[in-house]
C-alpha cells in the first residue's frame, strides 16, 4: 500500500484545513485507515481511524473539531480540520492497516499560529 498526504500548511488561530491522503496498492485488503500526529519533542499520536466497516474512533482532543471520511471511489482518505489550536500543530501523517501491517504515508505539516 502507498499513502500520499496532502493539504497541510499555515492556518490561524481558529481556522480550518482539510487534509487528503490518496492510496493506491493492496487497498482492498485494508482493515483499517487513520490519521496520526507527531508534534516537536513529542511522540506520535492517534488522531482518529475508520474502519472498513465504517467505524470512527477520534482522539478526546480533537472530538467536535476533526472529522475523519473517506471517499472509497477515489481511495482517498479525508480529515476536516476546524477551529484549529496552536496545539494542533505537528505533522500528520495517513496510516494503513492491513491486518497487524501498518503502511505510513510521508507526513504533511500543519501549523497553527496564535
Amino acid at each position: 500500500v502507498q499513502l500520499q498526504a496532502s493539504g497541510g500548511g499555515l492556518v490561524q488561530a481558529g481556522g480550518s484545513l482539510r487534509l487528503s491522503c490518496a492510496a493506491s496498492g493492496n487497498i482492498f485488503s485494508i482493515n483499517r485507515m487513520g490519521w496520526y500526529r507527531q508534534a516537536p519533542g513529542k511522540q506520535r499520536e492517534l488522531v482518529a481511524y475508520i474502519t472498513s466497516g465504517g467505524s470512527i474512533n477520534y482522539q478526546d482532543s480533537v472530538k467536535g473539531r476533526f472529522t475523519i471520511s473517506r471517499d472509497n471511489a477515489k481511495n482517498t482518505l479525508y480529515l476536516q480540520m476546524n477551529s484549529l489550536k496552536p496545539e494542533d500543530t505537528a505533522v500528520y501523517y495517513c496510516s494503513a492497516r492491513i491486518r497487524v501491517t501498518s503502511y505510513w504515508g510521508q507526513g504533511t505539516l500543519v501549523t497553527v499560529s496564535s
